[in-house]
């Protein structure tokens, strides 16, 4: 007896297939797409190594056996057992650019991206970024993306997880930036040496009530990416304390707190963070410079 999806031969065939797959269970897209199209194109294209834009000429070319069946194991997981495409791949995208990624990080979707993309304009004016850290890194994505716009700095990754900068090291050597990007281990800030123009950060930030909510696919995540206690702002709080020390005089603190941007709000009211907004989508980000950071903390003395 044949099954329908012997039928199945075309990548055309193999989108559609999945399409309807996607909108017939109770899938949430929040790991680089928003939708079932999207999410079945990035699944089924990149499954065979083909570009996710320009893939027309594609579309009716029929795919060999083992591409097929790997393709609808993948369709049967994303379904069945709720695994984020990225996790899937062993891929996902950030800045137009591709990462390595598994489930020892997180899957890169953070709007700070779009920051970077505009050379960190106005904020950053005239000047000069020598020394860059993206704290709590993962898969390195915001630290290696920043690497890519200011082609002159430095740029160090640190996390507390050794796994997650295994993985940011694979990420590093797939851009070939191993000249000017390195991982270093640390809890926050603890092994943190130097100061730095630039510190971007996207660090856990998901409440307790928020993570005991959130879909299944985000139970795929490593939860030490994730979690940040009561209110979301565990790591946050040290960043706030402790990066005054690590900023050269004139530099930028950006850190990302996402749904927890209200419990930030609340806990320091009088601390003059500019809340950022993004076209592209995406919340819950703050900017502060490293004057207005050490005057609020000397008042606070």
């Amino acid at each position: 007896m044949t099954s329908p999806v012997d039928d199945l031969h075309t990548i055309r065939d193999l989108l559609r297939f999945s399409v309807s797959r996607f909108a017939a269970s109770p899938l949430y897209f929040g790991h680089g797409t928003d939708n079932v199209w999207d999410e079945a194109v990035q699944l089924v294209l990149r499954s065979v190594h083909l570009p996710l834009e320009n893939n027309n000429l594609f579309l009716d070319a029929r795919l060999t056996r083992p591409e097929r069946e790997l393709i609808l194991a993948r369709v049967e997981r994303r379904v069945k057992e709720r695994v984020p495409v990225a996790y899937l791949l062993g891929e996902a995208w950030f800045m137009g650019m591709p990462f390595r990624v598994d489930e020892r990080v997180l899957v890169p979707r953070s709007p700070i991206g779009e920051l970077l993309e505009n050379g960190l304009q106005p904020w950053l004016g005239g000047g000069r970024v020598n020394r860059i850290l993206d704290l709590c890194t993962g898969s390195g994505c915001i630290g290696i993306g920043a690497a890519t716009v200011f082609e002159e700095a430095e740029v160090d990754l640190s996390d507390v997880s050794g796994d997650a900068l295994a993985v940011a090291e694979s990420n590093i050597e797939l851009h070939g930036l191993e000249g000017r990007v390195r991982t270093i281990q640390s809890d926050v800030f603890d092994g943190i040496d130097g100061r730095y123009d630039v510190i971007l950060s996207n660090p856990p930030y998901v409440d307790a009530e928020d993570l005991a909510d959130m879909p299944a696919e985000y139970h795929h995540e490593p939860a030490l990416g994730l979690a940040a206690g009561d209110d979301g702002l565990d790591i946050a709080h040290r960043i706030v304390a402790q990066a005054a020390e690590h900023l050269t005089e004139q530099g930028l603190l950006v850190v990302e707190v996402g749904n927890s941007w209200g419990a930030m709000d609340e806990a320091y009211p009088d601390l003059p963070l500019t809340w950022l907004e993004f076209e592209q989508g995406g919340d819950g980000v703050f900017l502060i410079t490293a004057p207005d950071l050490r005057e609020w903390l000397a008042r606070k003395s």
